[in-house]
């Protein structure tokens, strides 16, 4: 095991760009989206028989309490770059989430959404999140970009809550739309992957999603996104140029793009190279570090790890681009959760500074106009 994470560290990092500066940039998905509920829910679920303790994103996953941001954003804020600069993570946004309440009253045929501000609303009473989004852009320690106009495959979960005895229908009421992957339909699509499709013609439905997603981002956050990454990792080219059209100039991801299934027996991928552009002149960044406690067993050496994969980073001259999701920083649900995994948070910043005296924190976007030398 240890032989071929070495092995897929070097040939993800031997290739594209190159820099003699210590950089990293910590990228972080799915803020904004539901997953799951609250902890009621999640012991609804599991008195129900519905085995949601066996996905870590139904175990840990919520929206983002008071005590959540403000232990994040402490651990950021205490630790310095070699320019003086806090720890950064660009936290890529979801804008919406499935509106239970008008999708029953269409009998189950319209997807209708909410607002993330109407989502944050509706959870949390004596506090706004999106104050918090604001203080941690305004800080310099958290850059909202997108990820998506939601975090759902519409098509395919609408089927499900149309099959009076589908698993989603039953927890409808309960406004769960992801119970993990034991749950996922027969055929190959993730209930989570918002851009998969078996059929071609949906390519031009997911581009007006996506102009309409990048439109709420920028009347949310004044501000436009100009990265971007799919949710699951899965998205068409044929995007690209939606993308582009609407300023997005940095496509973040893995060291692969995967295709949509489409008619294919087999799934496409396609291999992404640091720098790298596409005919829109549109760059990539690929994560070649990871930063995901909450996904694996506690004996798990996530801080270890993730040191071993900045080095051989900085060792091929390539920055380090950091994957860890909203999940590992949570503890609306478990709270030990939080607790456990922000202190190896601190104990990696603290590493990684300590080791390399000339880091650099940045965002995505600043990585971007780097290697694309805007």
């Amino acid at each position: 095991m240890q032989l071929r994470r070495a092995i897929s560290r070097n040939l993800n990092n031997w290739r594209g760009f190159r820099t003699g500066r210590k950089i990293v940039v910590i990228e972080s998905d799915d803020w904004g989206s539901i997953c799951m509920p609250s902890k009621k829910v999640f012991d609804s679920l599991l008195a129900k028989g519905f085995r949601v303790d066996l996905c870590p994103y139904a175990t840990y996953d919520s929206p983002a309490n008071q005590d959540d941001f403000e232990a994040l954003f402490s651990v950021l804020s205490e630790v310095r770059d070699s320019n003086g600069r806090p720890a950064v993570i660009t936290a890529n946004t979801i804008m919406t989430n499935p509106n239970f309440k008008k999708i029953e009253e269409s009998g189950f045929r319209e997807y209708c959404y909410e607002m993330i501000t109407d989502t944050f609303q509706r959870n949390f009473y004596h506090f706004n999140p999106l104050e918090y989004y604001l203080q941690g852009l305004e800080e310099n320690i958290f850059f909202p970009q997108y990820h998506g106009r939601e975090h759902i495959n519409i098509k395919e979960w609408m089927k499900q809550l149309r099959d009076t005895d589908s698993a989603y229908r039953q927890v409808f009421k309960e406004g769960v739309s992801w119970l993990g992957s034991k749950y996922n339909p027969p055929g190959g699509i993730n209930l989570r992957a918002t851009y998969d499709t078996y059929d071609a013609e949906d390519i031009n439905s997911q581009k007006s999603e996506l102009k309409e997603g990048l439109e709420l981002f920028r009347n949310i956050f004044k501000l436009k996104s100009e990265s971007f990454i799919a949710p699951n990792f899965i998205l068409h080219p044929d995007l690209y140029s939606t993308l582009h059209e609407n300023g997005v100039h940095y496509i973040q991801g893995m060291k692969y793009l995967i295709m949509p299934k489409l008619a294919a027996k087999k799934r496409g991928m396609q291999k992404r190279i640091q720098g790298q552009k596409n005919r829109f002149g549109q760059v990539d960044l690929v994560r070649n570090c990871e930063f995901e406690p909450s996904q694996y067993p506690q004996t798990y050496d996530s801080v270890g790890e993730c040191m071993k994969e900045i080095e051989n980073a900085f060792f091929w001259k390539k920055p380090a681009v950091i994957s860890a999701h909203r999940l590992n920083f949570i503890g609306n649900i478990q709270p030990e959760n939080r607790a456990r995994n922000l202190k190896k948070f601190k104990e990696l910043l603290n590493r990684i500074t300590n080791t390399w005296p000339d880091i650099e924190f940045m965002t995505s976007v600043e990585l971007g106009k780097l290697m694309s030398g805007r």
